[in-house]
């Protein structure tokens, strides 16, 4: 006897339409930006105007992250978010981690090789 055939989801046929998955893909990238960002905030419990007067942006910038409407984010800015909760941005390759911080004394970024 053979098997029959596996019902194929909505889901997953319209994933193999390449326009679908890649509006698909933006929009999940954008949800998933905006949900860590409402977790960082709730965890830190940190408002909206607090966050935006701390990180040196403004209050729209930072609600239009939230709901997911900002379209880009400079990674600095991501950066200085998650600083400003108490977060650290690590990058991780095998056994190499690189921590991006902040410079003390100016704006700007750096990264801190750190091997284990």
């Amino acid at each position: 006897m053979t098997k029959p055939k596996k019902a194929t989801s909505t889901f997953d046929r319209e994933m193999k339409n390449t326009k679908f998955k890649k509006a698909f893909d933006k929009s999940y990238k954008e949800f998933l930006l905006s949900e860590l960002l409402i977790a960082m905030m709730e965890e830190d419990e940190i408002s909206v105007r607090a966050l935006a007067k701390e990180v040196g942006l403004s209050p729209t910038i930072i609600q239009k992250i939230r709901s997911g409407k900002q379209e880009d984010l400079k990674i600095s800015n991501f950066v200085s978010i998650a600083h400003a909760c108490g977060y650290k941005l690590i990058l991780e390759k095998n056994d190499d981690r690189f921590e991006i911080g902040e410079k003390k004394g100016r704006k700007g970024h750096h990264l801190n090789f750190v091997h284990n």
